[in-house]
C-alpha cells in the first residue's frame, strides 16, 4: 500500500514505492525463480513447463504442504469484474457500512461534515481516513456478536478531506497548520467497540469507554535497544514523542494487543533549504527535498529536515497498543527494526512468539523476529516479549529452501570493525544491515498471513518495477505481483521452504499465468481464516486500473478474493468502487462476519480523469461517490450470508 501525495497540484499516480531505493547487488527473487524454470526445463526436457514451473514453484510436491482437518470449498457463486462505482458482494450475501471516514466515536462528537468543513479537533473524535489494516477483538473472549473494532489509517488525500474554501495546498501559515493538524489528527488508529444487533446488522457503540483515536500527535513511548535518548532520535523541536503515521497493515498478538506497522513515514519529510542533501542512511529510506509531495513542513518545522532531522527516525517502527486500555500509552517496540512495516503477523513457534514483516518497496525483504523465551514466561517476567528476541531477514534459495539471517551486533557483517556501533545502530539502519548480510530482494513484499492450522505462512509480492504487459515467465518486470507460500523447517530454528503459491494477472497479456484463473492484479492484503481458506485482497495503482494499454482492462476495479490452499482455486468474492483499494479484513471467532475495509474510492484514477477530470477539493466526487452518493468516503463494511453461515463456505 502507498500514500497518495497531499498536494493537489503534485498528484502522482503511479506507485512510488515500485522504483525502490535498494541499491545492493542482493540476489533477487526473480532470478531464482528463473533458475529454477530453466533447471525443471532440462530436467524434463520440455519448454512446455515455463509458466508451469513458475507457478508450482518449489521441489516440494503441492501434496506436502498438508491441510490439516476436513478440505473446506468454496460455497459462493463468483461475482464478476466491475468498473462500476459500486461495492458487489456474492448472491447470498449483504453488505454494510458500518464506520466511514467521520463517523463521531465518543458523545456529542461533531457529526461528519459533507463539504469537508469539520476542523483538526472535530477529526480527533471521528473515525480516521483511508482505512487499513484491521483487526476484531472479541469481548469477551471467543464472543462473535460484541467486541472492539481496531483498524488503521494510511494516509489522507487533499481533495478530500479539506473543503473547496480551504484548498489544498499547505502554506506556511496559521491556515496551513490547520490543516497539517487535520491531516494528523485522520491518521493513526481507531478503537471502537461495535455489537451485533440481531438482525444481521451491527453497530457502533459510542458510549463505551473503550473507543478511542489514536493520532500523528499522540504522546507514543519507545522500548527496546532503541531508547529515545538515542542520538539519532533527539529532537528539539519535538523533545517528547509523539505520533504514529501512515498506518498500514497490522497484527494480533496471543495476549491480546494490537500491532501497528508505519509504513512510508518518508513521505511526510521535506525541506525548502536546497542546501540540504541526503545521508546515506535518509537515501536509503527514500529521504528527499519533497517527500511524497505533502509539503507539511511549510506549516509545520516538526517535518522539515534541514530543521528537525532526527524526528525521522522516530517513524518506520511496528507500534503496539493495548485496545482494552484506553489510557495506555502506544509503545514503538523498536527490537522488530525500523524500515515501511508493511504489517506484523504473530504466529507461535514452541511456546515462542514470531512476527512477519514485509518491507513494502520494490527490491525490499522479508523479516522475521523470534523472541528469545515462551511469551508466557516474559509476561511472567514482567518484560514484553517483543522487547527480547532476535531480529532475522530471509535469504531464499533456487532450490526451493531458504534461510534467517541474524541481524545482531557482532554476528557476520555488522561488527564494530565495519562501522556497526551497537544493536541500536543495527536497528535504525535496518535496511542497510539486512544489505550486508544478503539478504533477497523481493518485489514489494506486503502482507504476510499464516495458517494456524498447518503452520503455512503466506507473503503477498505485490508487484515490481514498470509496467509492461508484455511479460516472459521469470516476469522481471512483473506488474501484476505474485503469493509466496512459505514453511518453517521444523528441524531447524531458521530455516524454511518456499514456493510460488499463485500468479496474479491476466493470461491474455501474461503466458505464465494459467489460463482460467481468475484474473487480478497487485495482491496486498491477505488471511486465511480458521477453516483455511486464503483471502487475498488487492491493489492494482491508480495509474493501471482499468487501463487496457497497461494489460489490466479485464481486471476492473480493485477486488477481494478467497483462494484454497491445496488446490489453488480462486474464486472473485467482492469488487470495489471506482478508485479504491481493498485493505484491512478480519472476522469474529465463528467466521460469520467479515469486516473489509475500502480504502481511498474516489481517488484520482488515470483512466477515470480522462472520462470526468480528475477530484479536486471543489469536485471530489469526480471519480466516486461511494459509498452515500456523495463526498466519497473510506469505510469498514460488514458482510454476512444471508442465512448466516459462515463466510466464503
Amino acid at each position: 500500500m502507498s500514500s497518495r501525495p497531499e498536494h493537489v497540484e503534485s498528484i502522482e499516480l503511479h506507485d512510488t514505492d515500485d522504483i525502490g531505493s535498494n541499491p545492493s547487488a542482493n540476489p533477487h527473487i526473480e532470478t531464482l525463480i528463473a533458475k529454477r524454470i530453466s533447471r525443471r526445463q532440462v530436467l524434463s526436457g520440455s519448454l512446455a513447463l515455463a509458466a508451469g514451473g513458475f507457478l508450482g514453484g518449489s521441489l516440494v510436491p503441492l501434496e506436502t504442504w498438508a491441510q490439516s482437518g476436513p478440505r473446506v470449498r468454496l460455497g459462493f457463486k463468483e461475482v464478476p469484474a466491475s468498473s462500476d462505482d459500486t461495492l458487489v458482494v456474492p448472491e447470498g450475501y449483504t453488505a454494510q457500512v458500518l464506520a466511514p471516514w467521520g463517523t463521531p466515536i465518543f458523545p456529542g462528537a461533531p457529526r461528519f461534515a459533507e463539504d469537508a468543513s469539520n476542523s483538526a479537533a472535530d477529526q480527533e473524535k471521528q473515525v480516521g481516513f483511508n482505512h487499513d489494516g484491521m483487526q476484531f477483538f472479541p469481548m469477551p473472549r471467543l464472543c462473535s456478536n460484541r467486541g472492539l473494532l481496531v483498524m488503521n489509517h494510511e494516509y489522507t488525500d487533499a481533495n478530500m478531506i479539506y473543503s473547496a474554501e480551504q484548498g489544498g495546498r499547505i502554506t506556511p501559515d496559521a491556515a496551513g497548520r490547520e490543516k497539517v493538524a487535520k491531516a494528523l489528527a485522520a491518521h493513526g488508529v481507531t478503537v471502537v467497540a461495535v455489537r451485533h444487533c440481531g438482525n444481521g446488522k451491527w453497530e457502533i457503540i459510542k458510549h463505551d469507554p473503550h473507543n478511542r483515536r489514536i493520532t500523528g500527535n499522540t504522546p507514543v513511548a519507545f522500548s527496546g535497544p532503541v531508547s529515545i535518548d538515542h542520538p539519532m532520535l533527539k529532537s528539539t523541536i519535538t523533545p517528547s514523542p509523539r505520533g504514529t503515521l501512515n498506518n498500514c497493515s497490522c497484527g494480533k498478538t496471543p495476549w491480546g494487543t494490537y500491532l501497528t506497522g508505519e509504513e512510508n513515514w518518508n513521505a511526510y519529510f521535506g525541506t525548502d533549504d536546497f542546501s540540504w542533501s541526503a545521508t546515506a542512511l535518509e537515501a536509503r529510506y527514500g529521504v528527499s527535498y519533497s517527500g511524497f509531495g505533502y509539503y507539511w513542513h511549510r506549516a509545520e518545522a516538526r517535518f522539515d529536515l534541514s530543521q528537525n532531522r532526527n524526528e525521522l527516525n522516530r517513524f518506520g517502527w511496528v507500534v503496539e497498543i493495548d485496545p482494552f486500555k484506553p489510557k495506555s500509552t502506544p509503545v514503538k517496540r523498536t527490537a522488530l527494526g525500523r524500515f515501511k512495516h508493511e504489517g506484523a503477523t504473530c504466529m507461535e513457534h514452541k511456546g515462542r512468539v514470531a512476527v512477519y514483516m514485509g518491507d513494502d518497496e520494490n527490491g525490499e525483504y522479508l523479516y522475521r523476529f523470534v523472541s528469545a523465551k515462551p511469551w508466557k514466561e516474559h509476561l511472567a517476567n514482567g518484560e514484553s516479549p517483543l522487547d527480547h528476541g532476535t531480529l532475522y531477514v530471509a535469504r531464499f534459495h533456487d532450490e526451493g529452501t531458504g534461510e534467517w539471517l541474524p541481524l545482531v551486533h557482532g554476528v557476520g557483517p555488522l561488527t564494530t570493525a565495519n562501522g556497526w556501533q551497537d544493536q541500536a545502530d543495527v536497528l535504525i539502519r535496518t535496511r542497510m544491515a539486512a544489505d550486508a548480510v544478503g539478504a533477497t530482494r523481493l518485489h514489494r513484499p506486503e502482507w504476510v498471513a499464516g495458517d494456524a492450522r498447518t503452520g503455512d505462512l503466506y507473503v503477498t509480492l505485490s508487484n515490481g518495477a514498470g509496467n509492461n504487459a508484455a511479460v516472459n515467465s521469470g516476469r522481471a518486470s512483473n506488474p501484476y505481483g505474485h503469493i509466496v507460500r512459505f514453511h518453517e523447517d521444523e528441524h531447524s530454528d531458521t530455516a524454511f521452504n518456499w514456493e510460488v503459491f499463485l500468479l496474479a494477472g491476466d493470461p491474455i497479456y501474461d503466458p505464465a499465468v494459467p489460463m482460467g484463473q481468475t484474473v487480478f492484479g497487485s495482491p496486498d492484503g491477505i488471511m486465511v481464516d480458521g477453516s483455511g481458506i486464503v483471502w487475498i485482497l488487492t491493489d492494482v495503482s491508480n495509474g493501471s486500473l482499468n487501463m487496457p494499454m497497461r494489460g489490466f482492462d479485464n481486471i476492473g476495479n480493485n477486488a477481494m478474493l478467497a483462494a484454497l490452499p491445496d488446490t489453488r482455486e480462486v474464486r472473485r468474492f467482492l469488487t470495489g468502487p471506482r478508485g479504491c483499494e481493498i485493505t484491512g479484513v478480519t472476522m469474529t471467532p465463528d467466521q460469520r462476519t467479515l469486516f473489509v475495509n475500502i480504502q481511498h474510492p474516489g481517488e484520482s484514477t488515470t483512466y477515470w480523469n480522462e472520462q470526468y477530470g480528475p477530484p479536486s477539493t471543489a469536485n471530489p466526487s469526480a471519480v466516486s461517490s461511494w459509498p452515500f452518493g456523495r463526498r466519497p468516503r473510506s469505510a469498514t463494511v460488514v458482510i454476512r450470508k444471508k442465512d448466516g453461515g459462515k463466510i466464503g463456505q
